[in-house]
C-alpha cells in the first residue's frame, strides 16, 4: 500500500489519510464492527434477538398502535427493505410480528407489533439498555457523547445523500 509519504511527493492523486486522519478511521471502523457486535451476541444470549431484530421491535413499540409501514420501519432502521423482509419474517414465525396489506394501490405492507413482541421488546430492554451504557455511554463524557451524535448526523446526512458539511 503507498503510504502517506509517497502521497506527499506526488506519486499518486490520491487524497491519503494523514496519521491522525488514519488513527481517528481506524478507531471509528472498529467501534462500528466491535460495538454491534457485542451488543448482538449479548441480545442473542439474553433474549434471542439479534440487535436488528430487537430494533425493528423497538421502533414498532414506540408507534401509535404499535404498527408502522415496512418502508418506514427500514428507514428508521437504517436498513434494506430485503433485510427489513428477512428478519420480519423470522419474527412473524415466532409470534412477535404481525404483517398486513396496507388498504389502497401499490404493495405496501404493514408490520404490527403483537402483544408478545411487546412482551419480548419490555423484557429484552432493561438488559439492552445496562449494556448500551457499559459499552458506550458511560465510558464517555457528555461533550464527547454530544460529539459523537454530532458525528453520527453528519455521517449518516451523507450517507442518505446529504449536503456533504452538513
Amino acid at each position: 500500500m503507498i503510504g502517506y509519504d509517497a502521497a506527499m511527493s506526488g506519486e499518486e492523486q490520491v487524497r491519503w489519510l494523514t496519521p491522525d486522519e488514519r488513527a481517528a478511521w481506524l478507531a471509528s471502523a472498529a467501534l462500528m464492527v466491535k460495538l454491534p457486535a457485542t451488543l448482538d451476541a449479548r441480545l442473542q444470549r439474553a433474549a434471542d434477538l439479534s440487535l436488528f431484530e430487537y430494533m425493528v421491535l423497538a421502533v414498532l413499540s414506540e408507534q401509535e398502535g404499535r404498527t408502522m409501514q415496512m418502508s418506514e420501519i427500514a428507514a428508521a432502521s437504517s436498513a434494506s427493505l430485503s433485510r427489513l423482509s428477512h428478519a420480519v419474517k423470522r419474527l412473524e414465525k415466532l409470534g412477535l410480528i404481525a404483517r398486513s396489506r396496507c388498504a389502497g394501490r401499490g404493495r405496501r405492507t404493514n408490520a404490527t407489533l403483537t402483544e408478545a413482541g411487546y412482551a419480548k421488546v419490555v423484557d429484552a430492554a432493561p438488559a439492552h439498555v445496562a449494556d448500551v451504557r457499559d459499552l458506550l455511554i458511560d465510558v464517555i463524557t457528555p461533550e464527547e457523547r454530544e460529539v459523537l451524535r454530532r458525528v453520527g448526523e453528519k455521517v449518516v446526512s451523507r450517507l442518505d445523500g446529504g449536503c456533504p458539511g452538513g
